[in-house]
């Protein structure tokens, strides 16, 4: 049995990483097309003989790999299964081992045990090795055009202090952690808007408060005090039975203002990567401070659980190419069993984002838009597991 391991691991090991090179040349090649456009450029910040070159380029494109690596692993490890056991069974060398004591119970627990090192492989990638090099490829885009950016309206984060409550928006972080275009928006416990500060540009003090260059601040007191006429008394008495509520603006412009936050450096920068390109201890601290100030962590939730069940589909891939070792091969290639492992692999990868869409809109429970096509994939490749091996 130990030669028979050595085998199928062997040949499935060797196919499933000439599958994921293939991908990966293929990807870095589409995504070195896209940044031939930034070649020449710079934010105007550095020297001008220091532009965005080819090699900026390249080194870029490579660390965009890790996270192609790992959306893509589950799908190789699907298509290289396919292709090593539809392989043995064109050549009966499958019908020689199974004369030789592989029974489909034993075949299938050797290819759930080398799935399960490709879990293991699919979370170290995705949790440790991909957001960070996500991390440094933004930075390095970011000496060169500035900014690191979300979308069009940047980032938004909410903070509870005692009885008010405070909104920040940042537009964007540049390379050195200066946020830009900065707004602070403080809320009283009414939800009244008792103030609103806008900064263009703003740094981290040591993780206890922002500092905020040339600040320009609106406040807005609002006080209760009697009306002035007797027809301004009439119209108060008879809409609220109160006095009437003034308002009193302020407006100030300061060139350094200090705003004390608990908002670190850390909150920001997660905020303003996507949900995807986000490690599991990133997701679930950011989703702690969502809940603990009222706010909806609905797409980080099912993003979080995405993290936790996107690795174990690598058991379903090879649960679902084991029935292709019983096929018959009477005439003709594998090519079309291996484009139908191709096939499945793109459903299934297409499925767990749209899930993950629907869940967020339907407001599905988090776990269950995560977890919906592994085991939707998962009853699929047990019934053809029971029909073509078990029962056949």
């Amino acid at each position: 049995m130990k030669t028979i391991r050595r085998l199928i691991y062997g040949e499935v090991l060797a196919s499933i990483a000439l599958v994921t090179v293939g991908f990966l040349a293929l990807f870095f090649f589409f995504d070195l097309i896209d940044e031939l456009q930034y070649l020449g450029k710079n934010n105007g910040l550095i020297d001008v003989g220091d532009t965005y070159e080819i090699k900026h380029a390249l080194l870029y494109v490579a660390l965009l790999i890790p996270n192609h690596i790992y959306e893509l692993l589950p799908i190789s490890v699907l298509i290289g299964t396919i292709f090593v056991m539809a392989r043995l069974a064109q050549s009966s060398e499958y019908t020689i081992l199974r004369t030789s004591g592989l029974g489909p119970w034993r075949a299938l627990r050797l290819l759930l045990a080398l799935g399960l090192f490709f879990v293991f492989l699919s979370f170290a990638v995705g949790d440790y090795l991909a957001p960070a090099s996500e991390r440094g490829a933004q930075l390095l885009k970011a000496r060169y055009q500035n900014l690191i950016t979300v979308g069009q309206t940047g980032a938004w984060l909410r903070e509870k202090q005692r009885d008010n409550t405070y909104v920040a928006n940042v537009k964007a972080l540049s390379s050195n952690s200066e946020m830009l275009d900065v707004q602070v928006f403080e809320f009283g416990e009414k939800g009244t808007v008792l103030s609103v500060t806008h900064a263009p540009k703003a740094t981290f003090s040591g993780g206890q408060a922002w500092e905020m260059t040339n600040a320009s601040r609106t406040e807005f007191d609002l006080r209760s005090a009697p009306a002035t006429t007797a027809e301004a008394s009439a119209k108060a008495s008879a809409a609220t039975g109160q006095g009437v509520q003034q308002a009193n603006v302020r407006r100030s412009v300061s060139p350094t203002y200090r705003w004390p936050t608990e908002l670190t450096e850390e909150m920001v920068s997660v905020s303003l990567l996507k949900p995807e390109r986000m490690s599991t201890l990133d997701l679930f601290n950011y989703i702690s401070h969502l809940d603990a100030n009222g706010q909806s962590a609905q797409r980080y939730e099912i993003e979080f659980w995405k993290k936790v069940f996107y690795p174990l589909s690598c058991l379903v891939m090879v649960m679902l190419a084991l029935p292709f070792a019983y096929l018959h091969f009477r005439s003709g290639s594998i090519t079309s069993y291996v484009f139908s492992g191709v096939l499945i692999g793109i459903s299934f990868f297409l499925l767990n984002n749209v899930f993950g869409y629907i869940g967020n809109l339907q407001s599905w429970q988090p776990w269950l838009a995560a977890a919906a096509p592994g085991m939707l994939y998962m009853a699929i490749s047990l019934g053809a597991f029971g029909w073509l091996v078990v029962r056949r």
